[in-house]
């Protein structure tokens, strides 16, 4: 399949990095040092011009592509950058915007500005923040098999029961759960049931929705369920989240610095308390009893103002804070420094618009710690490694970095162990190091 990305960001590199082994990919980028750093590091072509241009298309061969996606950081560039490619190619196109009013606008026109799917990196990261508030002390939640199926990344804490027990000890307090992978600072381990998991470790857990829950909750003893949420700052990202908590019959509390931007926020969302405060100042944070919170969101637009709310929000008592984090680079920063989970919109835009280039049987991807790791769902066919036989035996046929996390058969889950037999039409979710996942893909 032939690729044009528009846009060497970091969401325009990721989907660039993530395609270039299997698909012809170009990129075009009016900066020269990220179109140089593209073409040493990455199989692609890449190409310094505006993206707006048709003289600049038709030089990527825009009549040959496949798909087109446009990943800049401006939304309106975006969307004409799609309009222009449609007028010299059949491509399927994808725009990446900020703004939900072009999405409302693109899904109710069925499909307006030249645009064939549009995603909306402010909407993805909110959703990503209501999935975790959703599981007590979890950095990071994804869904699988229509639901069913939750992978999540925790840290375990120093008080957690689970601290001090082994893989297969885990595995059999909670039934339909698998611990796919230990993280760390210099590596991964795909774990065994020997492997001992340890106070600070991160790990990577796959399994039902119930158990998933269970496994949180037990994880962190100390932390009840999120409802009381205070959201810092009035970004749109701020606004998604307050909107879809409330959605979820949660009434979270808003602080807004601008009094005329919190007025306006307070008409607009009926479910969230509005204050018009600066969220830095103790004394009020003291008086409305800020410190009383389940869990704070600093989503403030600016890393830096993120980062201090967020440790502010700590050190006045709030159970459990989560940061906006713009910059990939700084999430591993937040995290070490006290956030209990970084948000990355960028990540979870990379990763949804990577979806569309899998192939027939791949139905969804989850990228792992900055792209060292990747969970895939794979539906089952006759050619697959796996069907018909003992995962232990069709392990054998795959690289040893391979963790089968969880199967659904008629939407019923199966929790996947040595002696389970995959059928042709199982869903499977697997984990799976970056650099062995076309190898994986291939005999799946």
């Amino acid at each position: 399949m032939r690729v044009i990305i528009v846009g060497a960001g970091q969401v325009g590199s990721s989907i660039a990095e993530s395609l270039d082994d299997d698909h012809e990919v170009v990129v075009i980028d009016t900066d020269d040092s990220r179109v140089e750093s593209l073409t040493y590091s990455l199989d692609v072509l890449a190409i310094e011009g505006d993206g707006t241009s048709l003289a600049t298309l038709r030089e990527a061969d825009v009549g040959a592509a496949d798909l087109f996606i446009a990943s800049t950081d401006d939304d309106e560039t975006n969307i004409v950058t799609c309009a222009t490619a449609k007028t010299a190619s059949d491509a399927f196109t994808i725009a990446r915007v900020r703004s939900t009013n072009y999405l409302q606008t693109w899904e109710e026109s069925g499909g307006a500005f030249g645009v064939d799917f549009m995603v909306s990196t402010n909407l993805l990261a909110a959703e990503t923040i209501t999935r975790v508030i959703g599981l007590p002390a979890a950095q990071n939640v994804d869904v699988f098999a229509e639901g069913s199926v939750l992978l999540a990344e925790f840290c375990i804490p120093a008080n957690s029961p689970i601290a001090g027990q082994t893989v297969a000890e885990a595995d059999d307090q909670f039934n339909e759960l698998t611990v796919a992978a230990v993280l760390h600072e210099d590596g991964l381990i795909v774990p065994d049931g020997e492997t001992k998991l340890a106070t600070g470790d991160e790990i990577v857990v796959i399994g039902s929705a119930e158990s998933t829950r269970a496994f949180a909750a037990d994880l962190a003893t100390d932390r009840d369920e999120n409802r009381d949420v205070i959201i810092i700052g009035g970004s749109q990202i701020a606004v998604q989240t307050a909107e879809l908590l409330g959605e979820r019959g949660l009434q979270p509390r808003l602080i807004e610095r601008d009094p005329e931007r919190a007025r306006e926020l307070a008409e607009r969302l009926p479910q969230t308390t509005v204050m018009s405060s600066d969220a830095t100042d103790r004394e009020f944070l003291t008086r409305e009893h800020v410190g009383d919170a389940d869990v704070a969101i600093a989503a403030l637009g600016a890393d830096e103002k993120n980062l201090l709310a967020s440790l502010l929000a700590d050190r006045v008592g709030v159970d459990r804070t989560i940061a906006v984090v713009e910059s990939a680079e700084y999430t591993d920063l937040f995290e070490a420094v006290g956030v209990d989970a970084a948000i990355n919109p960028r990540d979870a835009t990379a990763e949804e618009i990577i979806r569309f280039t899998l192939d027939g049987r791949m139905e969804n991807v989850a990228i792992i710690d900055h792209d060292r790791a990747e969970v895939l769902e794979i539906q089952i066919d006759d050619d697959s490694t796996l069907a018909g036989q003992p995962i232990t035996d069709a392990t054998d046929d795959l690289p040893a970095r391979v963790t089968i996390g969880a199967i659904t058969r008629d939407g019923e889950f199966i929790t996947p162990r040595g002696d389970t037999v995959v059928e042709v039409g199982d869903h499977v979710v697997v984990f799976v190091e970056t650099e062995v996942v076309d190898a994986v893909a291939s005999r799946l």
